[in-house]
């Protein structure tokens, strides 16, 4: 039996009940895998505030570069989010020749490509499925039995919260504001809830699903992004009557055929039609739908949050990391090529459209007029009355952002056009 001591860094609601976990499946582990597992140090930021919640209170302290750097700590665990310290820690750690697992989205999706090049120089680790979707296995599916894969799309879910709450509009008729004060009062939202609704959250995993997907540098920053704030009621009740569902999707595409590849990476709201697997994912579940050229469709469906399930993605990597160690071998990523960001403007499908419009003759034809103008092709149209308005409501084919832009601008310059309400991009058609 080969024992291991893991350095864990941060004992909040993830690190807790990874601690918890190993503890009850430590025995099972050692079964399978001839490795003891266990936590030698826990560095916390107070350690009075955590001495009555670990089974090992001698194990706690505040000096995070003392547990990387004692000697009997062969594995590192972080899990105090951040960019800093947690960047120094972990390089600090892989340069001691120790694995590191992580479950930080937002430094993987902003320092990722520095440090999975640190990682394989050290020949070790750096393995981080808990910062993707939570408990659900993606990472290792994407950079281990799908690399030879040619993926032409992943298309997701990876946001509980914003989930929660389109579902609470759609099943039952919550405005905005309240099913957001739900999510906050069952814990799903934080008082602040931007980086979730406003779509920060998911455009940082979307860009580490791109890097891993397609083998290319992308951050955060190239990530275009768009928040659920100004979905509305109204917007969720024509979407069902038209046979769709509203959900904010995380898209990543790419072309790698080329010498230098391309990637397009997204996170909207999205209309999807209600017989499309995304579209029965609800509550504060995730999902994550792949496309390849051999091997299909894919999907990976299950809790992107929680301590538990994320606790559970976090022992899998440990477990890997330490069959490795022993094994004398580290899983690696591979270099990092830089793609061309392909920007919005350039993104090509339907849309739908809501306008108001004055109600008279002659409007609906002008209104078509400026479609037909910058190529934009309708593919249906609906019109309600709104007393001395009408409400126009249009399906497009196919078309390209850009011109669908200009669309909006020629419309809003026409007199009989009193209010853009709405514009939602059409995916997974």
């Amino acid at each position: 039996m080969t024992q291991l001591t893991i350095g864990l860094l941060g004992c909040g609601n993830v690190g807790g009940a990874f601690a918890d976990l190993l503890e009850k499946r430590r025995d099972a582990i050692a079964a399978r895998t001839g490795i003891d597992l266990r936590v030698g140090a826990i560095a916390v930021r107070s350690v009075a505030k955590h001495r009555d919640h670990v089974s090992n209170p001698d194990l706690l302290t505040t000096d995070t570069r003392a547990v990387i750097e004692n000697p009997e700590v062969d594995l590192v665990v972080e899990l105090i989010g951040g960019i800093e310290p947690a960047r120094e820690l972990i390089t600090l750690a892989l340069g001691a020749g120790k694995p590191v697992v992580t479950g930080n989205k937002e430094l993987l999706a902003n320092h990722g490509a520095e440090l999975y090049a640190a990682a394989a120089a050290n020949g070790v680790d750096l393995l981080f499925e808990a910062a993707v979707a939570g408990g659900i296995p993606l990472i290792r599916p994407l950079r281990e039995s799908l690399v030879g894969e040619d993926v032409a799309r992943v298309m997701g879910i990876v946001n509980g919260t914003t989930n929660y709450i389109l579902t609470q509009m759609a099943q039952h008729g919550a405005a905005y504001a309240d099913a957001l004060a739900g999510a906050q009062q069952l814990g799903y939202a934080e008082a602040d809830p931007t980086a979730d609704v406003e779509g920060y959250d998911a455009g940082a995993k979307a860009a580490i699903i791109a890097s891993i997907a397609f083998g290319v540098s992308v951050v955060a920053g190239d990530v275009y992004h768009e928040g659920i704030s100004s979905i509305t009621s109204t917007d969720i009740e024509m979407a069902k009557r038209l046979d769709y569902v509203i959900k904010a999707v995380a898209v990543v595409e790419g072309d790698t055929s080329g010498d230098t590849p391309e990637v397009a990476v997204r996170v909207h709201p999205a209309m999807i039609p209600a017989d499309h697997p995304l579209a029965s994912v609800n509550d504060s579940f995730n999902a994550v739908f792949i496309e390849g050229n051999a091997v299909g469709d894919l999907m990976f469906y299950g809790r992107g949050a929680g301590g538990d399930p994320t606790a559970s993605a976090v022992l899998g990597d440990v477990i890997d990391a330490a069959l490795n160690k022993v094994a004398g071998t580290s899983a690696k990523i591979g270099e990092l090529v830089k793609a061309r960001i392909r920007p919005i403007d350039d993104l090509t499908c339907a849309y739908y459209l809501s306008i108001e419009v004055a109600d008279r003759p002659g409007v609906l034809a002008q209104v078509a007029a400026v479609f037909g103008d910058h190529a934009v092709s309708i593919q249906s149209m609906e019109q309600r009355g709104l007393g001395d308005d009408a409400e126009l409501i249009f399906i497009t084919h196919s078309c390209r952002e850009a011109d669908v832009r200009a669309t909006l601008h020629a419309l809003r310059s026409l007199d009989s056009v009193n209010h853009i309400n709405s514009l939602i991009r059409v995916v997974g058609a």
